[in-house]
């Protein structure tokens, strides 16, 4: 089968600055709205699950790998997305979500999510295991042991292969011990140590020897990519922007390994001229999740004022509540979101609902949240909205509506805010057919 990604990535390694952005989020409002574009498009739908969101115990969407494969393939078919522009992988795939546990037992059901991963068709692996677990010394892993679990992975995966899905390709891997935590830095501290080549020198040997001593041979020539740290991140309150100037070192670096490229996390939030730059500079997978999600918060907080405003005066309307029905879910489960705000609480209650990180996407599949935001749209499509009202909360949405680019339809606005974030992406990685 034709893997896009690999056509991608040779590209680029011979000269061709394209790029692709990598759906980080399992957001059925995301995944739709990604599976839009690039059936308009023709480019590559590239969607990973991280291990946190997706896993063998559900994760906290509740989905399953093979779970998720069948509904990103029923979104793309609701679509017209062709099968073959879809890509699937996994994110952060290690002992991360069970890191609290001993490194054997969350090694143990590391090892279990990657199988079910590869035999549920992800053909894009990251390998990561760069952090301690329960009876690690310290709360840093060294690079070595980190290479050594990567390669016990990788193993896993390719033991998997011959009773995966029928229609997938090989998996191709991304590895590297320098790696953003998922979902953002914690607090307001968004002040990075920038990786260095002669650290990545290290750990490219170290997971090399590993991969050897274990007969990975073919497995490391799927090795397409690395994750590194090129000094771009995002907090609750703050975005660390791309500098390329300070990430130049790792740009020549990159630029002398064959086949490889780098892929970036945490480019949430970064301006357009930014993405782009990280693009020329050989960061050709730029992966972006809690933006999309941040995104849709920001069209429904949006729909929820409109309801307030048309419908708050009729003695027979219901509103939804959305925005406080969402904060009263947050509070009564404060897991998701209660080591990334921090001061007063006025300042909590603030970063709770409007922080960058967007740990409201934890919660949009709480029954009574879910329930809300039904009744949010159903209130909507009842009526037609004036466009005055569109005008005040969604400006941008409102011009297409005028210019006939955009429906009257409440879900239309809601697709199209998260597809302006995504199209940044696909012009910084001059997306298109190839």
């Amino acid at each position: 089968m034709r893997n896009r990604l690999v056509e991608i990535v040779t590209d680029h390694k011979a000269g061709v600055p394209r790029g692709i952005v990598s759906i980080c989020s399992a957001h059925p409002a995301a995944l739709e709205t990604g599976a839009r574009l690039a059936a308009e498009t023709g480019a590559p739908l590239l969607v990973e699950s991280t291990s946190n969101q997706v896993n063998q115990e559900g994760g906290y969407t509740g989905m399953t790998p093979h779970a998720f494969a069948e509904h990103l393939a029923r979104l793309a078919r609701q679509v017209g997305l062709p099968e073959d522009q879809v890509l699937l992988g996994g994110d952060h795939i290690g002992p991360y979500p069970w890191r609290s546990q001993s490194a054997a037992e969350a090694m143990q059901k590391a090892r279990a999510l990657v199988v079910d991963c590869v035999q549920a068709g992800y053909t894009k692996i990251h390998l990561d295991a760069s952090m301690a677990c329960a009876d690690d010394r310290g709360e840093a892993l060294s690079t070595a042991v980190a290479s050594e679990r990567s390669a016990e992975l990788c193993l896993a995966a390719e033991e998997a292969r011959d009773r995966r899905r029928e229609q997938a390709g090989p998996p191709y891997y991304v590895i590297g011990t320098e790696v953003p935590p998922p979902g953002g830095e914690k607090g307001d501290e968004v002040e990075i140590r920038i990786s260095v080549p002669n650290d990545l020198e290290e750990m490219l040997g170290l997971t090399h020897r590993a991969f050897v001593r274990r007969g990975l041979h073919a497995a490391w020539e799927r090795v397409l990519a690395l994750v590194v740290q090129p000094g771009v991140a995002f907090s609750d309150s703050g975005v660390r922007e791309y500098a390329r100037d300070r990430a130049a070192p790792l740009s020549r670096f990159i630029a002398h390994q064959p086949r490889l490229v780098f892929e970036a996390h945490s480019t949430d939030y970064q301006r357009p001229e930014s993405l782009r730059q990280l693009v020329e500079d050989h960061f050709a997978i730029l992966k972006v999740g809690p933006a999309l999600t941040f995104a849709f918060r920001e069209a429904v907080f949006a729909l929820a004022g409109m309801e307030r405003e048309w419908l708050g005066g009729r003695s027979d309307a219901v509103l939804s509540d959305l925005p406080a029905v969402l904060d009263r879910a947050m509070l009564a489960e404060p897991r998701h979101w209660v080591g990334y705000a921090a001061g007063a609480p006025h300042e909590i209650s603030f970063a709770r609902r409007y922080g960058y990180s967007d740990r409201a996407r934890y919660y949009w599949n709480h029954p009574a949240v879910a329930a809300a935001l039904g009744l949010l749209f159903d209130n909507l499509e009842r009526d037609t909205l004036p466009l005055t009202l569109l005008s005040q909360f969604l400006p941008e949405q409102y011009a297409r509506v005028r210019e006939g680019r955009l429906s009257r339809r409440p879900q239309e606005w809601v697709h199209d805010r998260i597809a302006a974030v995504l199209q940044s992406y696909a012009q910084a990685c001059r997306a298109g057919a190839r």
